[in-house]
């Protein structure tokens, strides 16, 4: 996901990872593999966690994350898997089986952890589901109410040539952070964010960072900084619509023929509705900014050509479907949508392929099958489901009930990184009877498991690295065997399917290589329809890699509505940019009332009393993705006495008596966690900053609410839904305490549990 290499081994170990020679910015993460490989953390054959194997399904559920595991054969594994299953399908129907398997898993098209789980499951009948993203799953839901479905929209943004051409201002809310364009869905051959923006502001783009992080601009483009309250940025963009409306620079043509519902969004921001203006002066009391800061960026959104960014951290706290919809109600009342390189973009620098201006095609993947199970959860939703079965839940306009969850079955993600609130998901993880883990290395996602099945990294496989956003196809060889007993997804439940008498179903006679073939020419078919030619796997196995052709023209996000909004209207209710949804309006959530809004958080600067002082922001790291090659070099380079780092502002430092490389503890009534501290000026006072990916490391395994040695944020962070309308994470509203922590501890994030070697 971090980008293509050329991998050199010696004597069955990898010893170094050498870069595309097409990549221009390669990034450094893939070094992490270097030495992991045949790593003391490193599962090597089948394991099962001690008294359920003595006492089966049920047994010790409290003792996940602290107990023995025992090596068992890869036949008594999966005989137990199996066996397993059947129970429980028989006993409590499918949809008592959870296999959110949330996570990035592997780059590659056939060995994809999700898709071989969920195929499999659905062979023996189906599973209960996961839907959207932690990424931005209020964006997901919210989005089609107003301007359509948002997967589909992702890859179809504003190209990054395109603004450089034609841009004047670049407004980016929650930056444009360009560590986090090293990473892309499935791989990219050639990282092009940091070169775009680089270009943009040699040709004269202004960037505006709005952001309490400076850092989340790199400096060398001098770009403006607004250093905004966390999770006041709704404020702020009604301000600026405010603005826009008092000083007749609303573009009424364009909202005329493109939009509906904007004088019911209006009367919200002058006031008419509630009695309150969204003014300035509003504004400049929940954000922090000074009113006439909102008031000259207003004059300058509407008198230069702007592009408006909303990065997907957006998405990521309470209320967080609002920035997107305020977002774009301000693109829509500039009336520079449609024109090329100017309007809305969504998560430009997020990952490096947005704004690319490639040729999408449509590769073929692992069918999946039907899932005839209609029992899911919003995917942050998981602690919820376990603890509270049965009970209601509102989604989208509908209403819905947890199910009674007996088994998790979890390949290809770390739940122990993604999800918020440990202490509360490990209370939850008590209470299924089974959960079974694929992983190749001891993270706490495989330590709390009751049956762990050793796979293979990319690197001990073939497969084909098809990347529907980046226009390289890649060859992606074995380059060592398997470590230990390690084997492939699709190997191991194609023997359980054996089991279970339905190997047939789930493999159709195929094996690895006659899956590779199947899939690459289904694909060169869909290619040669949509008029690109690929060449056969022979030949890109003999050349290693193959480019496809770029667009001709430059992508502008939804061009053909803003050409001719009859002849393409969106996929909306209206047809048209819905400023006023009454949809959503109907849903009759007061926190969602039919149009972009302004709630207050229940935790963030503006409290006027909480015992926490700080707010804490969790970003995705720039050592590694999510918590993948966390126990690498590189990673662990920068980390500070092998805690995480936290940065921290040198007025708030100074108060705390506080230096670089001191050691605190970060707490709140949820949790604690240890970091290293970085004292810097590009964040503001009165915020935190520790990145996600910190395996989790509990100071006593046997405590839950034991404080994480390691420094993973999400042991602060709430288990807080966005609201009842995505039901999505919200992470990054969350204060905390901070005090120094002199006393001598141990990481052990990165050591495997005590093994008991089957006789």
């Amino acid at each position: 996901h971090w980008g293509t290499y050329r991998v050199e081994a010696r004597e069955g170990e990898v010893v170094a990872l050498h870069p595309f020679e097409e990549d221009p910015d390669p990034s450094p993460i893939g070094q992490g593999y270097v030495g992991v490989l045949n790593g003391p953390d490193r599962i090597t054959i089948p394991m099962v966690r001690k008294s359920w194997l003595e006492g089966g399904p049920g047994t010790g559920g409290h003792l996940r994350g602290q107990e023995d595991f025992v090596g068992v054969s890869w036949d008594e594994a999966e005989r137990l898997v199996a066996k397993e299953l059947r129970r429980v399908i028989d006993d409590y129907g499918n949809e008592s089986i959870f296999a959110g398997s949330y996570g990035w898993a592997s780059a590659g098209r056939f060995h994809h952890a999700q898709s071989q789980i969920h195929r499999f499951l659905n062979v023996v009948g189906g599973y209960t589901r996961s839907v959207n993203t932690y990424s931005f799953a209020a964006a997901e839901v919210v989005m089609p109410h107003i301007l359509g479905h948002f997967m589909e929209m992702m890859p179809l943004q504003t190209s990054w040539q395109s603004i450089c051409d034609n841009a004047e201002l670049f407004v980016a809310f929650g930056g444009l952070a360009v560590k986090n364009a090293q990473i892309s869905n499935g791989g990219t051959g050639n990282h092009l964010q940091a070169g775009f923006i680089k270009t943009a502001a040699k040709k004269g783009v202004r960037f505006v960072n709005i952001s309490p992080r400076r850092a989340d601009i790199d400096d060398d483009i001098n770009a403006d900084w607004l250093s905004v309250r966390p999770n006041s940025d709704v404020a702020l963009m009604l301000a600026l619509a405010h603005e826009t409306i008092i000083n007749d620079r609303v573009n009424h043509a364009f909202i005329d023929r493109y939009c509906v519902g904007f004088d019911r969004f209006a009367a919200y921001v002058t006031g008419a509705s509630d009695g309150i203006a969204k003014n300035a002066d509003w504004a400049a009391t929940l954000t922090g900014l000074a009113a006439d800061d909102i008031r000259s960026l207003a004059h300058d959104m509407a008198v230069k050509k702007t592009m408006i960014s909303l990065s997907w951290s957006l998405t990521r706290q309470q209320h967080g479907e609002q920035p997107y919809w305020a977002g774009i109600a301000l693109a829509a009342m500039l009336g520079q949508m449609g024109q090329p390189g100017l309007g809305i973009g969504f998560g430009y620098a997020a990952v490096n392929s947005v704004g690319n201006n490639v040729n999408i095609l449509a590769h073929m993947a692992l069918p999946q099958g039907h899932n005839p199970v209609e029992s899911f959860i919003p995917v942050a939703r998981v602690s919820d489901m376990l603890l509270n079965p049965g009970n209601s839940f509102d989604y989208d306009g509908g209403r819905y009930h947890y199910p009674d969850i007996d088994l998790i079955y979890w390949a290809g993600g770390n739940p122990f990184h993604h999800h918020q609130d440990i202490n509360r998901m490990r209370r939850a993880w008590t209470k299924p009877d089974t959960i079974i883990v694929h992983d190749w290395c001891w993270n706490a996602a495989a330590k709390h498991a009751d049956i762990v099945l050793p796979v293979t990294t990319m690197l001990e496989r073939n497969d084909i690295g098809m990347m529907p956003r980046d226009p390289h196809i890649f060859d992606m060889p074995q380059i060592v065997a398997p470590h230990g007993l390690a084997r492939d997804d699709y190997d191991i439940l194609l023997s359980i399917a054996g089991h279970m008498g339905v190997a047939d179903a789930f493999g159709e006679g195929r094996d690895t290589e006659a899956w590779l073939n199947w899939l690459w020419q289904g694909s060169r078919d869909r290619a040669a329809q949509q008029g690109v030619d690929l060449p056969s796997l022979a030949a890109l196995r003999e050349a290693g890699w193959h480019k496809i052709p770029d667009r001709p023209d430059e992508r502008i996000l939804q061009g053909d509505f803003f050409a001719d909004p009859n002849a393409h209207p969106l996929l909306t209710p209206s047809g048209k940019i819905e400023l006023y949804s009454e949809t959503v309006a109907g849903f009759g959530y007061d926190e969602c009332p039919g149009h972009a809004a302004w709630n207050e958080p229940t935790e963030w600067l503006g409290t006027a009393s909480s015992p926490y002082p700080f707010h804490l922001l969790s970003n995705q790291p720039k050592t590694k993705l999510h918590s993948q090659l966390d126990q690498g070099e590189y990673s662990r380079a920068a980390r500070i006495n092998g805690h995480e780092p936290m940065e921290i502002n040198p007025a708030d430092a100074a108060a705390l008596g506080l230096q670089d490389g001191d050691i605190v503890r970060v707490f709140n009534d949820r949790g604690a966690c240890l970091a290293g501290v970085v004292v810097t000026d590009a964040i503001m006072p009165g915020v935190l900053m520790i990145s996600t990916g910190a395996w989790y490391d509990p100071a006593d395994p046997a405590v839950i609410g034991a404080l994480c040695k390691h420094g993973n944020p999400n042991m602060l962070a709430p288990d807080l839904p966005t609201s009842r309308l995505a039901q999505g994470p919200g992470a990054h509203t969350c204060l905390v305490g901070l005090d120094r922590y002199d006393m001598a501890v141990t990481v052990t994030a990165h050591e495997p549990p005590a093994i008991i070697r089957h006789s």
